[in-house]
């Protein structure tokens, strides 16, 4: 997959067949819509294109009111349309006056002048362009005058579910981790830096690996325990569990820490990269009468998590 940030390093794409969307998380619906790309591209002797922007829209309309967190970092997100047999990633800088641009200014300028697109295919209610001015029904009104073809990716070819990231959004912010990865099609993600903390997860027999996220932008699930699968930096892979939250019965603070128990593991990671994937939710955090309390529950959990993926 090739990769441009302007159009002055894109070469001649024979016969372009592109999408256009920010695909915050590349879920299932995305992954469609990619596939259908590869396929229509093979049909017409052309090649694959998504232009996508960065940063997200919103974050440059809304600068200060946006709240928005990413459901894949941009570097997962390269990664995950990497394995998708894309072969051309646009990511565009996203900016105000790139914003202003109506949908007719940017199909002209951008998809016709500059890349000489083949085939246009989008989701069934996609939008683009100011005031989202863009759609199927818009640029099904422009394909004769600028010769190009549109196709429609219907809510039912998309595995008959209506994904969105929002729907991945509120699923996270459940911890329902099952239902973001049956979107996803595959385990939701957290990537960070080993770091030191206060070490007192190993004075009650869990000594846990302290995560600094690599993106602050990420999102992160509500809070609670979940079971985890972890790459570590030299290709192993270990299961273990992970809270995150606020240690509300060790010291409870307002800061969520995300700390990582690996099971049967004592090797030193610290500044360690690792790539947490979250398999399965335990529980929620919770509050114990005492030290005790705590470390019989997490024995607990990690005879639930063994369990879990030794089955």
């Amino acid at each position: 997959m090739k990769i441009y940030t302007n159009f002055d390093e894109i070469g001649k794409i024979p016969n372009p067949v592109l999408t256009i969307g920010t695909f915050d998380g590349v879920h299932v619906g995305h992954q469609k819509i990619i596939e259908q790309l590869n396929k229509r591209a093979t049909e017409v002797g052309g090649e694959s294109v998504l232009f996508t922007f960065y940063p997200h829209p919103r974050m440059v309309i809304q600068p200060t009111t946006h709240g928005i967190k990413l459901i894949q970092t941009q570097e997962e997100k390269i990664e995950k349309l990497a394995t998708l047999g894309l072969k051309h990633l646009i990511v565009f800088p996203f900016t105000k006056e790139f914003s202003e641009l109506t949908a007719e200014e940017f199909v002209a300028q951008f998809l016709v002048a500059k890349l000489h697109v083949h085939t246009i295919i989008v989701g069934y209610d996609h939008q683009f362009g100011k005031n989202r001015d863009g759609n199927l029904e818009f640029l099904e009104s422009r394909a004769a005058y600028y010769n190009f073809e549109v196709k429609e990716i219907s809510a039912q070819e998309i595995n008959d579910v209506n994904i969105s990231s929002s729907k991945i959004r509120a699923a996270l912010a459940k911890g329902d981790i099952t239902t973001t990865n049956h979107y996803l099609n595959e385990p939701f993600q957290i990537r960070g830096t080993v770091i030191h903390g206060n070490k007192l997860g190993r004075t009650i027999g869990f000594p846990t690996a302290n995560l600094a996220l690599n993106d602050d932008l990420k999102l992160i699930p509500c809070n609670g325990v979940y079971g985890v699968e972890v790459l570590l930096e030299n290709g192993e892979v270990h299961i273990g569990m992970m809270n995150i939250g606020v240690r509300p019965t060790i010291e409870a603070t307002t800061a969520t820490h995300i700390e990582v128990h690996l099971f049967d593991f004592t090797q030193e990671i610290y500044n360690q990269k690792i790539r947490v994937s979250l398999v399965v939710r335990v529980r929620d955090e919770q509050k114990f009468v005492d030290v005790d309390a705590l470390k019989n529950q997490l024995a607990q959990d990690e005879i639930f998590v063994r369990t879990f993926f030794s089955n």
